[in-house]
């Protein structure tokens, strides 16, 4: 990444920390959705969130909390030292992974760029460490960036998981979450199509406003 594009990730970094703390706490993170502790591919997709009130929420919006996200997950050390460039892999990686879950429920034909870059990432991850020669002490093998072969790691089985969740017979149950703003997706159990308890009040309340007010204007 040249320095005019890390500069350019650190300030949209910056803007996505500043419009978070701006909602209101009783929004902030909502409980995973169904599927979502099957298919950690799931999760990924599912942490940038729409809230209502035109709000939005980024679970991976700096170092700190993506580094977190993958803790939580089991995928890196919390001592991690995540770096913004390693942060902005794992976002992109969402998006792409958003955009083959998207294609998967409206039945459309996959994007080549969101295809390629998770293929991308299922065949990056080094296969063995790397092997050094120290002049003191001789050949040695190990990562030359531990950090960056964590994040390598990470996305691989991330890129797997989702696309093991795709080729699965659970990608029948794929859906979007059907109460707006919410850009969340799941696994359908039965007729529920909402992520969460609260987006279901919420679906709910809308239907029975929108009756209230249909009658009323009868």
């Amino acid at each position: 990444m040249d320095e005019a594009a890390e500069a350019a990730e650190r300030g949209a970094g910056a803007a996505r920390q500043q419009e978070t703390a701006t909602v209101p706490a009783a929004e902030l993170a909502p409980p995973p959705a169904p599927g979502a502790e099957q298919y950690p591919a799931l999760d990924l997709a599912n942490t940038a969130i729409a809230l209502p009130g035109g709000h939005f929420l980024d679970l991976l919006g700096t170092p700190a909390a993506a580094n977190r996200w993958m803790t939580e997950h089991g995928l890196a050390p919390a001592d991690a030292g995540m770096r913004e460039m390693c942060a902005a892999q794992l976002r992109s990686l969402r998006e792409n992974v958003r955009a083959l879950l998207a294609s998967r429920v409206d039945g459309l034909p996959a994007l080549p760029a969101a295809l390629s870059a998770v293929n991308d990432a299922l065949t990056r991850v080094p296969t063995a460490a790397l092997l050094h020669w120290d002049d003191k002490n001789g050949p040695y093998r190990a990562a030359p960036h531990p950090t960056t072969q964590i994040v390598d790691h990470a996305l691989a089985t991330l890129a797997a998981n989702a696309a093991d969740l795709l080729t699965s017979p659970d990608a029948d149950r794929l859906t979007a979450c059907g109460s707006p703003p919410c850009n969340r997706y799941l696994l359908r159990h039965g007729r529920r199509h909402w992520c969460s308890t609260r987006c279901g009040d919420r679906a709910r309340a809308a239907r029975a406003y929108a009756r209230r007010t249909g009658r009323e204007t009868d």
